[in-house]
């Protein structure tokens, strides 16, 4: 009746407890950035790097399009000055157009430049991390160097090799600085993930253990009672 279910699930340990324990190889912990958890949630890892992207984007867009927003107005209003407008709204409005059409133009390339930049390096340098297990300077210094490099790459050899000096000499302060937040955090994010990971799997073992000796309970009640029937 129930004694061959009961039985069966006292012996092992549900299949949903083995998501709880800590990936054991590398390979699995990227793997594991992009799946979602129970709560149908991200890695923190992941929402970092998608956050970075979006940020990088939003700067990149003001830097180059504020500039341009100015220096497109300048140019508009010395260009027309021998130019005939209805009244003096009329040329306010075409040289706030034509700043806003220079905002856009610039920004725009900046704007995909640098948030393609962040997301590269901060996915390499994240999967380096992850992958290790541990944060380091290095990890940073090469996601830079990559990054550098596959942004010059279409420029030949000595352009690419410039862009990963230049990506190096990047990832190194930025990683410093990351590490710095970190450790006045109190805990890295790989520690932080650990030790997350360890007191989920803590919990789900204290549970399955409640609820294996639930189970042996009403086995044994089960079969008194049918051994006196």
């Amino acid at each position: 009746m129930a004694a061959p279910e009961s039985g069966r699930a006292l012996g092992s340990a549900p299949r949903h407890l083995g998501t709880a324990q800590p990936p054991g190889t590398g390979w699995e912990r990227l793997r594991e950035l992009w799946h979602r958890d129970e709560l149908q949630q991200y890695p923190e890892e992941t929402l970092n790097i998608i956050k970075a992207t979006f940020s990088g984007a939003v700067i990149g867009w003001a830097y180059g399009g504020l500039p341009a927003f100015h220096h497109a107005k300048t140019q508009y209003i010395e260009r027309s000055q021998a130019e005939i407008f209805q009244n003096r709204l009329d040329a306010v409005q075409s040289a706030h157009r034509a700043a806003v059409r220079g905002f856009i133009r610039y920004g725009w390339r900046w704007s995909w430049r640098i948030a393609t930049f962040v997301a590269i390096f901060n996915t390499v340098s994240t999967g380096l991390s992850v992958y290790r297990n541990k944060t380091a300077f290095s990890h940073f210094a090469a996601a830079g160097a990559f990054t550098g490099g596959l942004f010059r790459v279409h420029l030949g050899l000595s352009r690419m090799a410039a862009g990963s000096v230049f990506g190096a000499a990047f990832g190194i302060p930025a990683g410093g600085l990351l590490l710095a937040v970190q450790k006045l955090a109190g805990e890295t994010i790989q520690e932080k993930r650990t030790r997350e990971r360890r007191l989920l799997h803590e919990q789900k073992l204290a549970e399955w253990y409640c609820d294996g000796a639930f189970l042996l309970v009403i086995f044994r009640f089960t079969k008194r009672g049918t051994s006196n029937s």
